[in-house]
């Protein structure tokens, strides 16, 4: 990949910004955009100085200068972007969640296996460094048998009174805050905590006149026996990302709450240490944001120089994960894996 590589961003709302902020970072090339709105597609289009633009994910895959494509499109509409990407050979990184069914995710998988090209899905977590770091520790053993695993992201749209159509409604999204922030924390939960067993979980919708849920908390089993609790919620005031991770040899603490984020790691390797007074490290993180260093690891994937950080399957499971909370909450019981449903609705 000696010339500047050159990528497509299929949608272009929010999170489209952070794509395109990771490829420039990365030194690739946007050189097309694609959205159904008019006036979004020409706005982005002056912002980005862009030199092309289509109305169609259909189209822009067509661009033969198009070597790669980011798929930013409401949920719903992952699958059949994704396919017509690898039919014309692009390789792909799809935002989560990968789709809405599991079959619909399989297929996805199977079509850019079969076209020989990268399928990477948008859980950049697993890009975060405080993640990255404290994926280390669990491997060297620093934290000893990791015994449970808290799992925290929540907001109230800016303080906004209206969530927004492709969010609130069931057709374009498939599902509420479990599976727009639960995606990512049950992805994280697999990252950090292996397989998961059984799922116990509850929603609600208390905030916001919405076809979905607002409100989820969700129990897990990890296969490990280890215990899990996964929160999420446009419930809440401000914005907050965490996870906290406790093992028989020391803790791990990070949250965005209260300005920077730090990573906290609480061991005991000090003479007289106390019940409140454990050793202590703390953590602070530079460099290029967790959304940045995904697209860079996307770009480092197609030139073969790693593997992929988050791969088609991963993306399933997380869906698998999602689905069966939602059987769970639906029934009023525990899901074990095996028996998880294969569809969001």
């Amino acid at each position: 990949m000696s010339e500047t590589f050159k990528v497509g961003i299929i949608g272009v709302g929010g999170v489209s910004n952070s794509h395109y902020k990771g490829y420039t970072a990365a030194g690739a090339e946007v050189v097309a955009i694609a959205d159904i709105n008019p006036a979004a597609l020409e706005r982005r289009q002056r912002e980005w100085r862009v030199p092309r633009s289509y109305t169609s994910a259909e189209e822009l895959v067509l661009d033969p200068e198009v070597q790669a494509v980011s798929i930013c499109l409401p949920n719903a509409f992952h699958h059949p972007a994704t396919l017509a990407a690898a039919a014309a050979g692009k390789h792909v990184l799809c935002e989560k969640p990968i789709s809405l069914s599991i079959q619909q995710g399989e297929e996805m998988i199977a079509a850019c296996r079969q076209a020989g090209v990268v399928l990477q899905i948008g859980h950049h977590l697993r890009s975060n460094s405080a993640a990255a770091f404290a994926k280390q520790l669990i491997a060297t053993g620093e934290l000893g048998r990791v015994a449970f695993i808290r799992l925290r992201q929540a907001h109230d749209w800016g303080g906004e009174r209206m969530v927004r159509d492709s969010f609130g409604k069931l057709a374009n999204s498939g599902g509420g805050t479990l599976l727009d922030n639960g995606c990512h924390m049950m992805d994280l939960a697999r990252y950090f905590g292996g397989d998961v067993a059984e799922v116990y979980a509850r929603v609600a919708t208390l905030g916001f006149a919405v076809e979905v849920e607002d409100t989820s908390l969700v129990s897990l089993t990890f296969a490990s026996g280890a215990l899990g609790s996964v929160e999420n919620a446009w419930t809440a005031t401000g914005w907050e990302e965490g996870f906290w991770l406790y093992g028989t040899e020391g803790a791990l603490e990070y949250t965005n709450r209260y300005g920077e984020p730090v990573l906290r790691h609480i061991f005991r390797s000090s003479p007289g240490t106390s019940w409140g007074e454990p050793d202590l490290a703390t953590y602070r993180f530079a460099g290029h944001s967790a959304q940045q260093r995904s697209v860079a690891a996307f770009l480092a994937a197609i030139r073969g120089e790693q593997a992929v950080v988050c791969s088609g399957e991963d993306g399933l499971e997380a869906v698998r994960l999602v689905m069966a909370g939602y059987d769970s909450a639906r029934h009023r019981r525990p899901v074990s894996l095996r028996l998880a449903a294969t569809e969001v609705l």
